[in-house]
C-alpha cells in the first residue's frame, strides 16, 4: 500500500492509526489507496502494534571496524543495559552507513511496531533525526548537546569544553608550547565544541596549534595522522586526541617511530576507558563517565516511555585524569 500511495511505510502507519504528524493530503492519499486495494486494518494486528515492545533502539552510524575497535560503545551499552534490563527492556542495536539508512530504519521499526523508544548518538549540525522521531511519535533521547530548538532532550556529554581546557592547562603547566589536536568528523557537534575549546585555551595563552586534523575515528586514520604530525619540521610536543582509542594508536605510532612517550611527546586521550590504565605508559585522559551517561540516558528515556522511574541526575563535568603519558616538554625537538 505504501508503494501505491507513493509514501513511506511509516506514513501509512500514521495515516491508518491516526498517529504522528503527516499532512492531510498524505493521509488522504493513503486512505484512497487502501480503499482501492480493498484493505482494512486487522483488529488483532492493531492491538499488537499498540502493545509495548519493551525494546529500545540504539542506531550507530559507524563502520563495523570502527565500532569493533572502540570500547566507548561497550561502555555506553553497559550503562544503558544496566538500567534497561532490570526493568524488562531490551536493546536493539543497528549499524548504518548514512543518514538515509538511519531514517529509513526508524521509519520501518516504528511502522512494524518493534520499538518503544530510541537513543540517538553523535549529534550533528542541522540534525534531522529529532524532528523525524517527533513526527513518528517515538520517544527519544540524544547523547550529547542537541540544537536548542530540538524536541529531543540531550543527556550527558555536556560541558565538552571543560575537559579539553583542563588538558591544555595541564600541558601548558608542563612547559609545552607546540600542540596538535586530532579531532573527529567535522560535522559532529562534539567535534566542533572540543576543537573550539582547544583553540580558545591556546589563544588565551598566546599560542596557536601547530596543526588540527579531522579523522574518521579509524585506527588507520589515527596512525596516518600521527605519522604526519610527528614528521612536521616544527614537530608538536603535545598531541591531544578526540578519544582514547586514537590516543592508544598515537602512542604506539610514536614509539614505533623511535620517540619516547612522554619524554619526546606527550599524549592525551578522551573518555577514560579501561584500556588506558593498562598501557605503558598509562594514558592521561579526560573522564566523561561514559557508563553513567548511558545509564542516565536510559532512565530519561524510560521516563518518557511512561515508566515509573526517577529522572536521572548527572553531577560533575568531564575532568582530566593525569597519568604517565604526559610529562615536561622536551628542551629540544
Amino acid at each position: 500500500m505504501a508503494a501505491a500511495a507513493g509514501v513511506s511505510t511509516a506514513a501509512v502507519s500514521q495515516a491508518v492509526n491516526g498517529t504522528g504528524r503527516i499532512s492531510d493530503a498524505t493521509r488522504r492519499r493513503v486512505l484512497e489507496a487502501a480503499a482501492e486495494l480493498g484493505w482494512s486494518p486487522s483488529a488483532s494486528a492493531s492491538a499488537l502494534r499498540r502493545a509495548r515492545t519493551r525494546t529500545i533502539a540504539l542506531v550507530v552510524r559507524r563502520p563495523t571496524d570502527v565500532l569493533g575497535a572502540d570500547p566507548h560503545f561497550s561502555e555506553l551499552i553497559t550503562g544503558l543495559e544496566g538500567e534497561l534490563a532490570p526493568r524488562g527492556y531490551g536493546l536493539l542495536l543497528h549499524l548504518v552507513a548514512d543518514m538515509a539508512q538511519e531514517s529509513a530504519l526508524y521509519e520501518r521499526l516504528v511502522a512494524e511496531g518493534r520499538i518503544d523508544g530510541a537513543v540517538l548518538t553523535d549529534a550533528r549540525a542541522d540534525d534531522p533525526r529529532p524532528q523525524l522521531l517527533r513526527g513518528l511519535g517515538l520517544p527519544a533521547v540524544l547523547l550529547g548537546t542537541p540544537d536548542p530548538a530540538s524536541p529531543v532532550p540531550g543527556v550527558g556529554l555536556g560541558q565538552q569544553d571543560a575537559g579539553v581546557r583542563e588538558a591544555v592547562a595541564h600541558l601548558l603547566e608542563l612547559g609545552h608550547r607546540r600542540f596538535a589536536y586530532v579531532a573527529g568528523p567535522a560535522e559532529l557537534v562534539h567535534t566542533g565544541l572540543r576543537r573550539a575549546a582547544f583553540e580558545s585555551a591556546l589563544a588565551e595563552a598566546g599560542l596557536r596549534p601547530v596543526a588540527v586534523r579531522h579523522t574518521d575515528f579509524t585506527e588507520r586514520a589515527a596512525v596516518a595522522v600521527t605519522e604526519e604530525l610527528l614528521a612536521l619540521p616544527d614537530r608538536p610536543t603535545a598531541l591531544v586526541f578526540t578519544n582514547d582509542s586514537m590516543a592508544v594508536c598515537g602512542i604506539g605510532t610514536a614509539q614505533r617511530g623511535g620517540l619516547r612517550v612522554p619524554e619526546d611527546v606527550s599524549v592525551v586521550g578522551y573518555d577514560n576507558l579501561p584500556l588506558g590504565r593498562w598501557l605503558h605508559p598509562r594514558l592521561t585522559t579526560v573522564d566523561q563517565q561514559v557508563q553513567r551517561v548511558g545509564a542516565a540516558a536510559a532512565r530519561e528515556l524510560l521516563v518518557r516511555c511512561g515508566e515509573d522511574v526517577s529522572p536521572p541526575v548527572l553531577d560533575g563535568r568531564p575532568t582530566l585524569v593525569v597519568r604517565e603519558s604526559t610529562g615536561p616538554a622536551p628542551s629540544a625537538p
